[in-house]
């Protein structure tokens, strides 16, 4: 499925081809609450690298989290004029992109169950809206992106997107 994204302020847009276009997972790691989650939690999807297409990439910013005193290798990019987050890359998964579902301007399909992940980093005041389809772990599943997309047939085999989770 062929992404399309954009910051607010309109000055970045980017397209991706993401065989993982569901918004299923929602991290609640205190990077992803405090960077990009309205909700206390944030969504990534999946999509490859090589075709990613950016305008204004002049424009975008990257921040690397700190974590456990060290930076990230993740290259979280966001939008330097309205702080828009707009995709995660991680060069320990060149073929991967994990563009932020609340900066996609398509149509995303709707999620058969949705997964809580990183529990243990979510702040008190969320509230974690799970129902009985719901998964919830306390840190990162085994279950990666393509492998859930691929358990419920929501996607074609592809294991170039099979190496690892999205990065934190």
């Amino acid at each position: 499925m062929l992404l399309e994204g954009s910051c607010h302020c309109g000055a970045v847009r980017f397209r991706v081809e993401s065989p993982h276009p569901y918004p299923y997972q929602r991290c609640y790691c205190s990077i992803c609450r405090k960077t990009a989650g309205g909700g206390g939690y944030a969504i990534n999807l999946s999509g490859r690298a090589e075709t990613l297409e950016v305008e204004g990439a002049d424009h975008t910013g990257i921040y690397h989290a700190v974590i456990d005193g060290e930076p990230s290798l993740g290259e979280r990019h966001f939008c330097r004029h309205c702080a828009s987050a707009l995709w995660v890359y991680d060069p320990r998964w060149p073929a991967l992109v994990h563009p932020f579902a609340s900066a996609i301007d398509s149509e995303l399909p709707t999620p058969p169950e949705h997964v809580h992940i990183l529990l243990d980093s979510k702040a008190n005041w969320v509230e974690v809206e799970a129902d009985d389809s719901s998964r919830c772990f306390s840190g990162f599943p085994e279950e990666s992106i393509a492998e859930w997309h691929q358990r419920l047939g929501l996607e074609e085999s592809d294991e170039g997107s099979r190496r690892g989770h999205p990065p934190s």
